[in-house]
């Protein structure tokens, strides 16, 4: 069977990376897998089309925001149109390159959107499906009134004209199932395989490069980016941990649009030199820093953007043994296998935050007995298995052979 996925995004990109490990999985049960995907910069990007683990990938346009490294450039009006419009059409030109038994939106976006619309319904008079791993009206960062309305269009719009949707949490599942089609969860997960803890050696290095050999390290991974990953509320919790424990450390994984911000936040704070900033880092180097780690966090508010998404960096914390402490919000107790595996507390709270990390922190036979239900839990979250979980929303809709 041949698929093929529509992406408004990179594969480095984290719902990237969502895609391109579910395509994994589909490779090896046989099937035949392409990625049509948007660049962060794509005038930049020399290798436009490559063979990856067995799934094809190729770029065929720019994101809607050019992003390198720790910084996202926002396109003026004119030029976002320009972009959309030449992005759309090299999805077009993707697709009508790419006969496939089945095309499935990653995200409804608009350029992807269009693009299937154009391609895949009225040219190529296929069917499509789709799937949603936000909620892309408060996920993503816009600065007008229509840009967000516009988002809200395709979200509404692309469920109703699929044949089948797939999403990461009950949340969406209940915003966005339609009556009479095949709604599927499939959380996000990680590569079990590879996702495992580096050798002591390499561990104690970067301990001692970081300045990481004393004391405990309470880690946060991800985006740096205030309007839907709070870590601020992180930086206060900090606050009231560093006065039980004056010798933890706080290692911040990750770059964004806010990091400048949060580093001038930190730097007015008596505990600065207690905090780490990586800044943006190759996801392949994320394991050996957050390994690192004796307990991780993912501060959340209880909002439409926290309730839809299914974090990669939760679960993939659990597969490394370190334990989690996050905001009771969508399906993240589920994910900590309700208390196992790490701990819940009220969202958007500072103080509960810092007390779950003092408590846990202060108790090495709790943080053990955690780290080892961890290991368990990830389990049930590899791609592997994430992969036949995805393959159902097929076995609803025959298909005819081109």
């Amino acid at each position: 069977m041949r698929i093929v996925f529509l992406l408004p995004m990179g594969i480095d990109r984290p719902s990237g990376r969502r895609y391109f490990n579910i395509a994994r999985g589909l490779v090896r049960r046989g099937w035949h897998v392409r990625l049509l995907a948007l660049h962060p910069d794509f005038a930049t990007c020399h290798q436009r089309r490559f063979v990856a683990d067995g799934v094809e990938v190729w770029y065929v346009g720019q994101m809607h925001a050019r992003k390198t490294g720790n910084t996202t450039v926002r396109f003026s009006p004119l030029a976002l149109l320009w972009v959309v419009i030449r992005s759309t059409l090299g999805l077009i030109w993707g697709v009508l390159c790419s006969p496939a038994d089945y095309y499935h939106l990653g995200k409804p976006q608009p350029i992807n959107g269009m693009a299937a619309i154009i391609a895949v319904c009225l040219l190529r008079r296929k069917s499509f499906f789709v799937d949603c791993d936000d909620d892309e009206v408060t996920a993503n960062r816009v600065t007008a009134g229509w840009q967000r309305a516009m988002f809200a269009f395709w979200q509404w719009l692309l469920p109703r004209l699929a044949v089948g949707i797939t999403v990461n949490t009950h949340y969406l599942a209940a915003q966005l199932g339609q009556p009479g089609k095949p709604c599927v969860i499939v959380p996000n997960g990680v590569a079990i395989a590879q996702f495992t803890v580096p050798p002591d050696s390499i561990r104690t290095a970067l301990a001692h490069a970081l300045g990481l050999d004393e004391g405990p390290v309470i880690a946060y991974v991800g985006t740096v980016a205030l309007h839907n990953h709070p870590v601020d509320l992180l930086i206060a919790a900090f606050t009231q941990v560093v006065t039980q424990h004056p010798t933890a450390r706080l290692l911040i994984i990750g770059g964004g649009e806010d990091l400048a911000a949060v580093q001038a936040n930190v730097a007015r704070q008596p505990w600065h030199d207690r905090v780490i900033f990586t800044g943006y880092v190759p996801h392949t180097t994320v394991r050996g820093l957050l390994a690192l780690a004796d307990l991780s966090v993912d501060p959340v508010y209880d909002d439409a953007v926290a309730r839809a998404r299914s974090p990669l960096k939760l679960i993939e914390s659990l597969a490394l043994g370190v334990p989690v402490i996050t905001g009771d919000v969508g399906d993240r107790a589920e994910m900590l296998d309700f208390g196992a595996a790490g701990i819940v507390v009220r969202p958007g709270d500072a103080q509960a935050l810092a007390t779950a990390i003092n408590e846990l922190l202060a108790d090495p036979v709790r943080r053990m007995a955690m780290a080892s239900a961890a290991v368990a839990q990830a389990r049930r979250y590899d791609w592997d298995r994430l992969a036949e979980q995805w393959i159902r929303v097929y076995h609803s809709h025959p298909t005819d052979r081109e």
